[in-house]
């Protein structure tokens, strides 16, 4: 039997298609071939049509049964990945009332700095784990105070997955994992925040049915079926965010193991079995995949926002015509650690929560025209990012996450040996590359979900470490020479 995984990204849409047995993926596409689109009517926001998120879905999968081969009847189950923090809302009909408010959107942060104020700190983060920021909760109500007429007609608010699963099976479900993610879970009442919906004054109705994260959450409907090429009844069994199911990916399951990932955006995400917060909310927690009332396996998540995306910009903006990726790693090899003076700032892509919600923007500092060329420019960006992971990674010690293995998938910013390396030399961690993804991770998750696996453990008994990087003790001294230059001209940034 096979496995099927969606991962829904801001980027793209990915499809992989998992042989249960052997855990090898047979078939993987992504659309679109460029990045999907993301309209920003003000400066700060952030926002998708979860309509081209399904239409994208449709062609990856295309291609995955194309090329596969595999008959839809041979398919155990489906599991979803989907980004964190976006606002889907459907009327009664599930039509979708309004573009999504996706994750890097920043205009809902004044509601929750404001939420935090005056429902108090402790409390908020005794029950949330968190402030209400900027996430689902906060984004919703930023909807009910501007379009009134758009809120007027909510009859379900979701996550992305949410949304992707009911338009596979016609019914709207949700998780217990995905509402903490929406900061509309209550850890101390293990229920729906009753304090945070009834301070923003959310009908009750609007939350989903919840279900377990792994379990069969529902069935592909006739429909969507005939619409995807899929069997009818095929079970979905579980959904998950991005990160959490990143790190379920590489099986990071247990306290103390950490998993990062570093694409459009960039995290480190560590569990703990401690209910433990950082009291300005820099970094969050999280359900894990795994969390359960009797269990606590608490997802500890570092984000930054511009993480990839500003390598994304130097490629389509600085780089000649024809420089690829790989051709950027190679000229930022050539130059020595601490890019000859050269610092970048990569907080170019929304209010960062490392930052307390501060938005600074990306910053270039100490360019000099008589020595920097593009090979800097590529070497300080990479720098920039791995620095950003060090700065909120120290604000994770002081909550008892520490990095000694890091896991991550070789993929996006983690194909570049100057980001592997800088990383594991600034955080003296060892850093572990497989052979995994967001979609396959999704996959070998609704393998457990449906029970085609008996436990976690036989449904990561095949992954396979692709390589290991340890530090460079000899480097140690240049590295924390560059990163302590790098927070100078972050603290001129932020003061």
């Amino acid at each position: 039997m096979y496995l099927l995984g969606f991962d829904i990204g801001s980027s793209s849409v990915k499809v992989s298609l998992v042989d249960g047995k052997s855990g090898a993926c047979v078939s993987s596409s992504f659309y679109p071939k460029q990045e999907m689109k993301i309209t920003a009517r003000q400066t700060g926001w952030a926002e998708q049509e979860p309509e081209q998120w399904w239409e994208n879905l449709k062609l990856a999968l295309q291609e995955v049964l194309a090329e596969s081969k595999v008959a839809p009847k041979d398919i155990d189950s489906i599991g979803i990945s989907y980004q964190m923090h976006g606002l889907v809302l459907v009327d009664k009909n599930q039509q979708v009332i309004r573009p999504s408010i996706i994750w890097c959107d920043s205009r809902a942060a004044t509601i929750g700095d404001q939420a935090l104020k005056e429902l108090g700190e402790e409390k908020c983060l005794t029950s949330l784990l968190n402030s209400p920021g900027n996430f689902t909760a906060s984004k919703l109500k930023w909807v009910k105070d501007n379009e009134p007429e758009q809120y007027s007609r909510i009859h379900k608010i979701m996550l992305p997955g949410d949304y992707i699963a009911m338009k596979l099976s016609g019914e709207i479900k949700t998780t217990m994992g995905g509402l903490s993610e929406g900061i509309l879970w209550d850890f101390q009442q293990n229920d729906v925040s009753k304090l945070v919906m009834d301070y923003y004054g959310f009908d009750a109705s609007f939350v989903p049915e919840i279900v377990p994260t792994f379990s069969v959450q529902s069935e592909v409907s006739e429909f969507a079926a005939k619409e995807l090429g899929l069997a009818k009844g095929t079970k979905i069994s579980y959904r998950a965010g991005d990160q959490p199911n990143n790190a379920l990916s590489l099986n990071v399951l247990n306290p103390g193991e950490i998993a990062t990932t570093a694409g459009t955006s960039g995290v480190v995400y560590g569990v703990s079995e401690e209910v433990a917060y950082d009291p300005k909310s820099r970094v969050n927690t999280f359900a894990h995949v795994n969390h359960s009332a009797e269990s606590n396996r608490l997802g500890v998540l570092l984000c930054i926002n511009g993480t990839g995306i500003l390598n994304s910009w130097l490629n389509k903006n600085v780089a000649n015509s024809g420089i690829s990726y790989e051709k950027m790693n190679e000229m930022a090899a050539e130059v020595a650690i601490g890019s000859d003076g050269l610092s970048i700032l990569p907080f170019g892509n929304g209010a960062e929560r490392v930052l307390e919600n501060k938005n600074p923007g990306a910053t270039l500092a100490g360019i000099n025209f008589n020595i920097h060329s593009q090979a800097h420019l590529f070497r300080a960006a990479q720098e920039g990012i791995v620095f950003s992971f060090k700065y909120g990674m120290e604000v994770m010690e002081t909550i008892g996450i520490n990095a000694n293995v890091i896991r991550a998938g070789k993929a996006n910013m983690f194909l570049s040996p100057i980001f592997r390396e800088t990383l594991a030399g600034i955080t003296g961690a060892t850093i572990e590359l497989y052979n995994t993804d967001g979609s396959v991770g999704a996959a070998r998750g609704a393998g457990i979900g449906s029970g085609y696996y008996s436990s976690s453990k036989e449904a990561f008994s095949n992954l396979t470490k692709l390589e290991t990087i340890k530090p460079d003790a000899q480097r140690a001294a240049a590295y924390q020479a560059a990163y302590e230059s790098w927070k100078k001209e972050l603290g001129k940034a932020i003061k």
